[in-house]
């Protein structure tokens, strides 16, 4: 059977999917491995950024309700490693180009600039969908970007 164009398009990988993926005691561990395996297997090119990396670090740096934080070296051998398997993208201006439109146009401030970030920067390297944990904070995009939440 044929794959859609959508399902071999890019796909940009959120924050919390990483997070979830890489500790084994988190609450929905074995979706998010399923859904990177999948897209993996299906030959699409997985994205993060360097915001998605930043936002890494912060979060296995610091305890979470199911998992110790993390220590340096540990942080610093995961984000190496998504380095090497993962596209990476930079903050360019063409990123905030379409940050200051989507802010301009959706009146976007206080936390929902990280999202609104993500989502320039996907439209930016010409990245249609988004796999995440957190659809509800992505549907105000969703006239801009596809998006599919792990559980």
């Amino acid at each position: 059977m044929a794959m859609t164009a959508a399902e071999q398009s890019p796909l940009f990988v959120d924050t919390n999917v990483l997070v979830y993926a890489n500790i084994a005691e988190s609450p929905l561990h074995e979706q998010a491995l399923a859904a990177l395996n999948l897209a993996a297997r299906a030959g699409r090119t997985l994205w993060i950024s360097r915001q998605v990396l930043r936002e890494f670090a912060a979060v296995r740096s610091r305890p979470q309700s199911f998992a110790d934080a993390a220590s340096a070296a540990i942080v610093v051998e995961r984000l190496r490693y998504f380095e090497a398997h993962f596209e990476i993208a930079d903050d360019t201006a063409a990123v905030t180009a379409h940050l200051l439109r989507l802010m301009s146009e959706l009146a976007i401030g206080g936390k929902q600039v990280h999202d609104a970030n993500i989502v320039a920067t996907m439209l930016a390297y010409g990245i249609p969908e988004l796999l995440t944990h957190n659809a509800a904070d992505f549907r105000r995009f969703g006239d801009r970007i596809r998006f599919t939440d792990i559980a």
